[in-house]
């Protein structure tokens, strides 16, 4: 049997063995990683309604609200997310599921709620994926884990439905650059072909996701790219978000994608960078990286102690913001040798 073969195997068995968790236990705790963005959100609400379809009880349990970029989709949908809290009552549960994350920590606070070490069912799409769970379900093939929640419903044979299907689509959608990246597949098409019959305002749903920017948010946009820098003969673009240009602002666009997606599109540029210093803790620095797919910047971000994709990582990195840049472009240069 040829190594492709023994690859395809073992992720058919982890797809059997995460429909097998499914169907053993009857109460499931969901969660995803914090800042949740539009795939962790639209495969949490898509595999609370896969449950509750199959007659199991379900609950969302997340560290953060529904960030303002993602209210025009998710924050009005008629299922409950509730927020972490330290005096949460305890939560009846029998299997805590976790989407979206590469390791248990991406949750924030709430993987410590399993205190009764209950069964973990980790789905992701991550390549940096630390296998955290009893039963893991990993495929970096996946564009997304919307994509691989949707796998859910076609072989568990659950029926979709328009909300669910919006649910799927705004996940694919975001994760795959609307459908640009790489990571896009003739099988994600295909998903997305049967998940449009549903009827789905995709003009809307773009508008939703990546447009109605605020004019003050836009200034704010403009005033960050101004300050581009380039790097390496050109090859790295770097972008630095300082604290007290964002301290006191609901910003409603998400402000890394949207930075991030002008770098990439500069001509001969290979890596992309944005550096912002994180609210409320001190000499702390959230990193996200992009590249063409030459450079795997999830070998940069898991030296970091980040990770996520070739393509697109990220890491929070403890520092002086001068600092963790002069750190990030040392091993980015080292890539590009």
């Amino acid at each position: 049997m040829t190594r492709f073969n023994l690859i395809r195997k073992e992720k058919q068995l982890s797809i059997e063995k995460a429909m097998a968790c499914i169907k053993k236990y009857n109460n499931f705790l969901i969660s995803a990683h914090t800042n949740p963005e539009s795939d962790a959100l639209g495969s949490e609400f898509a595999f609370y309604n896969l449950l509750k379809k199959l007659g199991k009880g379900a609950i969302i349990l997340n560290e953060d609200d529904i960030p303002p970029a993602c209210s025009a989709i998710f924050a009005n949908v008629d299922i409950k997310i509730e927020k972490y809290k330290s005096n949460l009552s305890e939560i009846d549960f029998d299997c805590f599921v976790a989407l979206d994350c590469a390791d248990s920590k991406r949750t924030g606070e709430v993987y410590r709620i399993n205190t009764r070490n209950k069964p973990v069912l980790n789905i992701d799409h991550h390549i940096s994926n630390s296998m955290f769970g009893n039963i893991n379900w990993v495929s970096s093939a996946a564009s997304s884990c919307a994509e691989m929640i949707y796998m859910l419903y076609k072989r568990l044979g659950v029926p979709l439905d328009k909300e669910t299907a919006l649910f799927l689509y705004a996940g694919m959608l975001s994760d795959t650059g609307s459908f640009h990246y790489s990571n896009t597949t003739s099988f994600t098409h295909k998903a997305v072909s049967e998940l449009l019959k549903y009827g789905l305002n995709i003009t809307q749903i773009y508008k939703n996701i990546y447009e109605d920017i605020p004019y003050q948010d836009m200034k704010l946009l403009n005033k960050i790219l101004l300050g581009m820098r380039r790097c390496a003969g050109g090859k790295v673009v770097i972008f630095e978000v300082k604290r007290n240009l964002l301290k006191n602002k609901k910003i409603i666009f998400d402000l890394p994608d949207e930075v991030l997606r002008f770098g990439r599109a500069i001509k001969d540029v290979e890596v992309v960078a944005l550096f912002k210093e994180n609210l409320g803790v001190k000499d702390e620095v959230r990193v996200n990286l992009r590249s063409q797919g030459n450079i795997d910047v999830n070998k940069i971000a898991s030296f970091f102690g980040g990770g996520g994709h070739k393509a697109a990582s990220g890491a929070t990195i403890k520092g002086k913001i001068e600092d963790v840049r002069k750190k990030v472009l040392a091993k980015i240069s080292e890539s590009l040798k």
